[in-house]
């Protein structure tokens, strides 16, 4: 998990907000690392992370049995091709079609509750998969660095709004 939080920190612009007790956040996200595009070094008020890493199972997404000591999953929105390419499905608003173990570590799938929305994961990357989520992360961090771009090109909202 700390590789991971370490790769994206590297990134050119990259935010990593990682809750702890006593802060802003509520309880449920202590522990938990949200990725944005920020090269002001605040938190977007109005951008989702473009990637996530939970520590535990959070009400209504239980599916990957993140409670016990050791398990955690990073998530990763990508782009419609790149889920197709590999999940083997359409990211669809009735969710997937295929039968999945969420609960499987080191495998790309989509996710449990957001794969609908283009989101991939993986609980507890390893050999298999730590190349492939590092390589989604900084694809998705280039995404939102040119929705970034567009927004405040094109007159959107400034940069503190994200």
């Amino acid at each position: 998990m700390e590789q991971i939080i370490a790769t994206v920190r590297g990134f050119d612009g990259a935010l990593v907000v990682v809750p702890e007790p006593g802060g802003d956040f509520p309880e449920q996200a202590w522990g938990d690392a949200f990725f944005y595009y920020a090269p002001d070094g605040r938190m977007p008020r109005t951008t989702q992370p473009y990637g996530t890493i939970v520590t535990k199972d959070h009400p209504g997404d239980t599916a990957s049995d993140l409670d016990p000591p050791g398990r955690w999953r990073v998530n990763v929105q990508v782009d419609r091709a790149t889920f197709r390419e590999l999940t083997g499905e359409e990211p669809r608003g009735d969710g997937p079609r295929t039968p999945r173990d969420h609960a499987a570590a080191d495998r790309v799938l989509p996710h449990p509750v957001y794969g609908s929305l283009g989101w991939v994961c993986v609980v507890v990357p390893g050999e298999r998969t730590t190349g492939t989520v590092e390589r989604l992360l900084r694809d998705a961090h280039d995404a939102a660095r040119a929705r970034f771009e567009r927004r405040h090109r094109t007159g959107g909202r400034p940069p503190e709004d994200g």
